[in-house]
């Protein structure tokens, strides 16, 4: 028996599509590295893997907002409303160190 697959929401398809990108990008860095390449050559590109998965930080959370949140509050449930603001005030006090 096979499982069905649930097909990807656009936000999602882009967030992996840009995954991709990085991935790319992060085996290009090791590259440089195995090729000796001059180390500001190096960072530069470090800074824009990580500016990329930035991004799909905030395309993520954008999603998970307008979605499961968005779900939450709309479901009336205080209980689930509770959690999802928990969960999300959580996860940016570890980002940003609260």
């Amino acid at each position: 028996m096979s499982e069905t697959q649930i097909p990807l929401t656009p936000a999602r398809q882009k967030s992996l599509t840009r995954l991709k990108r990085v991935e790319g990008q992060v085996r290009g860095i090791g590259r440089m590295l195995e090729e000796d390449r001059y180390c500001i050559d190096v960072l530069t590109q470090l800074s824009a893997v990580k500016s990329a998965l930035a991004a799909v930080e905030g395309e993520i959370l954008r999603d998970h907002a307008g979605h499961c949140v968005a779900h939450a509050i709309e479901s009336g449930d205080t209980d689930a409303q509770r959690a999802k603001m928990d969960e999300l005030i959580g996860l940016l006090a570890k980002h940003y160190r609260l």
